[in-house]
């Protein structure tokens, strides 16, 4: 009876420890699983998402990144190169405009730089208007009274010392003196007449400067042997009160 005990009592031992390896066993093999395996959530989290920052070392050098940039936006190289262009610019204009300004010096108006008409005007009567044009690139001086010849008259006709205005005309491009003619003067106009010289005056006033002007008179025109012509003025009103 001692025996069978003995050996019920091992047998169940020999069992028990059988069954703890076997449960050993499974333990381990359930760990590999597991550790090979991972489980799909606990894997899903451990990938990155749009949410992740990327690495900014991975800007490559010599990018924008690397020069500094001015307020606008540009890279200081390129800045300080348009900068140095906008000064060679401003060399060229300040070049062009003092080459201008010495083109564009005042003279004295002249038949060559002037366009010169002769008119008829209603009123006042038997008078003519005289107009020079500046036609330069400068501003130019008309100085004292046109100096007239009609036909072939060898002296100049009389001026009017009444109009002399207060200063000097002076033209700018394109700007007009004006003069008029008194056909009768003190007397009728009695001659006929079909040509006109207008000379200019210099500044000294002692002969004529320049080229002059030589025109056609309208159709009819009679002059008499008191003519008289007024001062160069600035406004055709100006000139046809004489």
């Amino acid at each position: 009876m001692r025996n069978l005990r003995f050996r019920s009592a091992a047998t169940a031992a020999t069992t028990a420890l059988v069954a703890a390896l076997a449960l050993t066993a499974c333990g381990q093999t359930d760990t590999a699983s597991a550790d090979t395996k991972p489980d799909a959530k606990t894997a899903s989290t451990s990938t990155p998402t749009e949410d992740t920052p990327k690495d900014e070392s991975t800007s490559k050098p010599g990018e924008a990144t690397d020069k500094p940039q001015d307020s606008s936006g540009q890279n200081a190289e390129t800045a300080s190169s348009n900068s140095n262009s906008g000064g060679k610019g401003a060399g060229s204009d300040t070049g062009k405009s003092s080459g201008s300004a010495k083109s564009g010096a005042r003279t004295t108006c002249t038949g060559g730089n002037t366009k010169v008409t002769v008119t008829n005007v209603t009123r006042p009567i038997n008078h003519l208007l005289v107009t020079a044009t500046n036609t330069g690139k400068g501003t130019c001086d008309a100085y004292y009274a046109p100096l007239l010849g009609f036909d072939d008259a060898q002296a100049v006709t009389q001026i009017n010392e009444d109009s002399k205005p207060q200063a000097v005309v002076t033209l700018a491009p394109g700007e007009s003196a004006y003069a008029s003619i008194a056909l009768g003067g003190d007397g009728s106009p009695d001659i006929a007449a079909y040509k006109l010289s207008v000379h200019f005056a210099g500044r000294a006033n002692e002969s004529s400067v320049g080229s002059p002007a030589n025109l056609t008179l309208p159709k009819g025109t009679m002059i008499s042997d008191t003519t008289s012509v007024s001062y160069w003025q600035s406004t055709m009103a100006d000139a046809l009160t004489w």
